[in-house]
């Protein structure tokens, strides 16, 4: 597995709220489906509901150490690399939340747990290309 991030996932509880925020910061994101996208350098930072986020990534949320409201996403370039890293991942002590599985967006992804129950999802996304050195360029989605 390379030692990389390609998205940085935040849960929020109102995502036009914390839109506006990261704005003022002058950031400018792209919304899709309630998901907001920023480009962050070679990564993208998405503000997603929390509920959502916590139901995606196959864990409860409002319990203490159960969900920290934060995915990270590493993104690979085939659909048989996403089985091998979750693959890997479970020998290695993960638990695995959400095995992988066509998703809404049409990729490929499965997430799972590392032992102190941070969130990886491990997805091949064919609408995030990744470059040579494994950053990824958020799409033009049309919106603002």
């Amino acid at each position: 597995m390379d030692q990389r991030v390609s998205l940085v996932t935040l849960g929020v509880a109102n995502v036009p709220r914390a839109r506006a925020f990261y704005e003022r910061l002058d950031w400018h994101g792209q919304e899709v489906e309630e998901t907001v996208f920023f480009q962050a350098g070679g990564i993208a930072v998405v503000l997603w509901g929390r509920e959502k986020l916590a139901l995606d990534c196959g864990v409860a949320d409002g319990q203490a150490g159960d969900f920290g409201g934060v995915a990270l996403a590493h993104n690979v370039r085939t659909r048989a690399e996403v089985d091998d890293v979750v693959a890997a991942a479970e020998q290695a002590g993960a638990t695995v939340t959400r095995p992988p599985a066509d998703t809404f967006y049409g990729g490929y992804a499965g997430v799972f747990t590392d032992p102190d129950g941070h969130a990886w999802e491990i997805a091949h996304n064919p609408a995030f290309a990744l470059a040579e050195d494994g950053s990824v360029t958020v799409p033009n989605f049309g919106t603002r």
